[in-house]
């Protein structure tokens, strides 16, 4: 029923994304030719708004370009990856010219420089000027083009920050100089490459072999990925590649979820409190856009603070809560929570008293406030002195009785 479900969902999203897809013309001086460029903009993209998205630029928009709007669309929908601007180039018959390379270097030369140079300072500027671009780029590409997007890693500043090469077909000395680049480059890019059991059996070669040169790699900028998928050919494994890479390559804009929060929250030395800034701040710095931290989110890393009996953090998220929702009481109640667990009882009551005031959050209301606060005043009500010598005396008395009797 689910996988049903499921397949129901992504028909629905796949077939409304296209309704979105502009075809667009762009006088290219480099090319002396007029190009057509698909364009599907996110579903509530808004001119005027302040928000910015990444470009993701589909090489061979003829066939890559719907397998992609699909996948982001559908990656979109359950908050995996950023709302995105997609480009397919439409390279047609042009795509022999556009991917024209230098025998010995496999390098763009001639009309294959010239089609570099045309996506680099025309089109990129192009889709900048016109749409609310984020400076975060996925350039995706399969087969001879897979060769041709390596081409911008050389530039002093890479035109793309993301790479998807799906059994990409490598030429000349390219592997050797792309290995080279990613061992000095300074900045973060993502690069995946992908291939299968049934791919074509020089490209599933060149590949295998670039993949272990990459993985010997030491360079912490480098956020590398490898497929090597079962009983797919060169064509089929596209479909897989696709959704694989930008799961990837967007995994950290992925909710928080269970293996993330054993794994790394649970075991990070610090103040979670610290964990979840900086986890969206390197969102921000990554792909250009701002995603807030949720209620929810920060109702997961609490109970983590619980787990680990981390009361200072638990206290540091009650304060980040204020800050994010000041109008609830949720970040009132960590605070009294993690005073009362500390052994500050009187403390406690009074910041239970004053989260009263606030609405309630999602799964904490002021009812439940106001039974920690009931439950407070017993513990802090006073005992009454106790006469040991009376109860003693009172105990003689009982038993002499008993005797007589």
């Amino acid at each position: 029923m689910r996988k049903a479900t499921m397949i129901a969902l992504a028909c629905f999203i796949y077939a409304a994304s296209f309704a979105q897809i502009s075809y667009e013309e762009i006088s290219s001086a480099r090319l002396n030719s007029v190009r057509k460029i698909k364009v599907k903009l996110p579903k509530d993209y808004d001119a005027d708004s302040e928000m910015k998205y990444p470009v993701i630029v589909v090489f061979d928009g003829d066939y890559l370009f719907e397998p992609v709007v699909g996948q982001v669309e559908f990656q979109t929908y359950f908050d995996d990856m950023p709302p995105s601007i997609i480009v397919g180039i439409l390279q047609r018959e042009e795509r022999e010219y556009d991917s024209f390379y230098e025998a010995k270097t496999g390098l763009p030369m001639d009309s294959g420089k010239r089609f570099h140079e045309f996506v680099e300072t025309e089109l990129l500027p192009y889709i900048d000027g016109k749409y609310n671009t984020s400076k975060f780029r996925v350039a995706v590409s399969h087969d001879v083009m897979g060769n041709f997007i390596n081409s911008y890693l050389f530039n002093q500043e890479p035109a793309f920050q993301a790479y998807v090469c799906m059994s990409p077909d490598f030429y000349g000395n390219l592997m050797h100089f792309i290995t080279k680049r990613l061992e000095l480059y300074k900045g973060d890019i993502f690069y995946y490459m992908a291939t299968s059991e049934k791919d074509i059996p020089s490209l599933r070669k060149n590949i295998l072999d670039l993949d272990g040169q990459i993985k010997a790699l030491e360079n912490s900028n480098i956020t590398y990925y490898f497929d090597d998928f079962k009983d797919e050919n060169h064509y089929t494994l596209v479909n897989g590649a696709i959704a694989r890479s930008f799961d990837k390559i967007f995994e950290i804009y992925n909710p928080l979820r269970e293996k993330e929060l054993q794994e790394k929250v649970f075991n990070y030395d610090g103040t979670l409190d610290k964990y979840l800034v900086d986890r969206y701040d390197r969102i921000e710095k990554l792909f250009g856009v701002t995603k807030e931290i949720s209620e929810e989110e920060l109702e997961k890393v609490a109970k983590v603070a619980e787990q680990r009996e981390d009361f200072k953090s638990l206290a540091k998220l009650g304060k980040l809560s204020n800050k994010l929702f000041p109008e609830t009481l949720l970040g009132t109640y960590y605070i009294a929570y993690s005073a009362e667990k500390l052994g500050k009882i009187k403390k406690a009551k009074k910041i239970y008293e004053s989260a009263l005031e606030l609405n309630d959050a999602t799964n904490i209301n002021r009812d439940y406030i106001t039974s920690k606060i009931e439950e407070l005043t017993l513990a802090l009500a006073p005992v009454e002195e106790v006469d040991d010598e009376a109860i003693i005396a009172d105990l003689e008395e009982i038993e002499d009785e008993d005797e007589e009797n």
